[in-house]
């Protein structure tokens, strides 16, 4: 089965669109609440909260993985990361000789089996120009990229976090220095707008953007930083945190470094956004914004964002490890200022691209995931569906093994290495604060 036409709506879709052009923004370690959009009042997201207002905003949207490489690799080819054998970070965290750990560390994928049929490779054979920008973390050598079905790479290859940092030199083998002191982010649009430029009128593009922000090491961009140093000044006492099992959640987003970080993509996806409609492309080019885990709060110390009132962060199958923000605008589908509650999940991302482009391969996998092109107008979903997490790593958040399941409004947690279990009813209780467990032992 290539995918499932009929997920939404309880008719086969049959939405019209002239818009052929795919642009995927994914930022790293972006949390659910980290935008304006989604209720920060310390960030500021003017751009990419004007995407929301001309698209359709995502209430419920999840990762497949509260780590990146896992859920990167179900964008990419619409299959659960159990499915495609990559169930932690690459190359992951191997703690074997740590004496908490009671179970042996899981030796899964270091890189994405080729295989693996990517959306890159489907568009490729469809005779789309097709290009890479920025954070791949999926393989090196014999696995980059333009291995999986892109023209071209600029600044993607194994590693999860830029080596050189956030300012030139990068260290990137994929993106050759040329001005010292060039802030990463500002470079990678500069590439990205020079292949939209350059492309060739006469075919289509696909462009996955991953942003390396804003994932450690937290590095100011200096352009903003000043502003939300500036902002602090109002905010009264230290930064709270609460515990989290053996590690610590900030409870207030008050860090003017990460702040100034997520301005750098809001930035970035200005300019993008002017180069479509410097190209006047804008009316027939999809964007997708998404992030690929949840934001960076708990950690043995609290780390530089809050998810309020999502519980814990990346790392952890709470929901401020797993619910992303997300944005799609596919002109002349998508209505929009529409905003959706249903629960959607990064495997959805394949083929609801293939159905906005009205593209059928002959020859594709059993996809894990749903269109969800019926959403974007509005249409109710047929049927609940249940969402399934397993994450049996070690984690620097100081999560430890376990796997969740997300049915309707119940949301349940195995923890493997503590033997308990958690469930929490997410439409009264969204911050997981009453583990009802023991009241409902049948449903457990």
């Amino acid at each position: 089965m290539l995918f499932n036409r009929c997920a939404y709506g309880g008719k086969t879709s049959q939405h019209p669109t002239h818009a052929k052009n795919v642009i995927f923004f994914l930022v790293d370690d972006l949390g659910w609440a980290d935008l304006s959009c989604y209720g920060s009042t310390f960030h500021e997201t003017p751009a990419i909260d004007a995407l929301a207002q001309s698209g359709v905003r995502f209430t419920h949207a999840y990762a497949a993985c509260p780590v990146c490489s896992p859920t990167r690799a179900s964008i990419i080819t619409g299959r659960h990361p159990v499915r495609v054998g990559i169930t932690d970070w690459i190359p992951g965290q191997n703690i074997e000789s740590k004496p908490i750990s009671r179970f042996l560390h899981i030796h899964d994928n270091d890189q994405l089996p080729l295989d693996e049929i990517t959306f890159a490779e489907v568009l490729k054979k469809e005779k789309y120009q097709t290009c890479f920008v920025g954070k791949w973390h999926l393989g090196d050598k014999g696995f980059l990229p333009t291995d999986q079905g892109y023209d071209v790479n600029y600044g993607g290859f194994s590693r999860g976090s830029p080596p050189g940092g956030y300012y030139a030199p990068f260290r990137n083998p994929y993106l050759p220095d040329k001005t010292s002191g060039e802030y990463l982010t500002s470079r990678l649009t500069d590439e990205a707008i020079r292949f939209i430029n350059k492309r060739d009128p006469n075919r289509p593009f696909l462009m996955s953007f991953c942003y390396y922000n804003v994932h450690t090491p937290i590095q100011a961009d200096t352009r903003s930083v000043a502003y939300y140093q500036q902002k602090t000044t109002s905010l009264k006492g230290d930064t709270p945190t609460e515990r989290e099992h053996e590690g610590q959640t900030r409870l207030r987003q008050d860090n003017p470094d990460y702040a100034s970080m997520v301005a750098a993509v809001d930035t970035s996806i200005d300019r993008m956004l002017k180069a479509l409609d410097e190209q006047n492309i804008a009316h027939e080019t999809i964007i997708i914004f998404f992030s690929d885990n949840g934001g960076l709060s708990t950690k043995k110390t609290a780390g530089p964002t809050c998810n309020l009132p999502l519980r814990a962060g990346k790392g952890w199958l709470y929901e401020g490890g797993v619910r992303e923000p997300l944005i799609i605008r596919a002109p002349g589908v998508s209505k929009p200022g529409l905003v959706v509650n249903t629960p959607v999940v990064s495997m959805d991302f394949f083929p609801t691209i293939l159905e906005l482009c009205d593209v059928s391969p002959k020859t594709t996998p059993t996809l894990d995931g749903r269109s969800i092109v019926g959403l974007l107008q509005g249409e109710e979903a047929a049927t609940d569906r249940t969402l399934y997490w397993h994450y049996p790593h070690y984690h620097g958040s100081t999560w430890t093994p376990g796997a969740s399941i997300r049915s309707g409004r119940w949301k349940l947690i195995e923890f493997y290495h503590l033997e308990k279990v958690e469930l929490y009813d997410l439409q009264a209780d969204p911050g997981e604060r009453k583990n009802l467990s023991a009241i409902y032992p049948q449903r457990v």
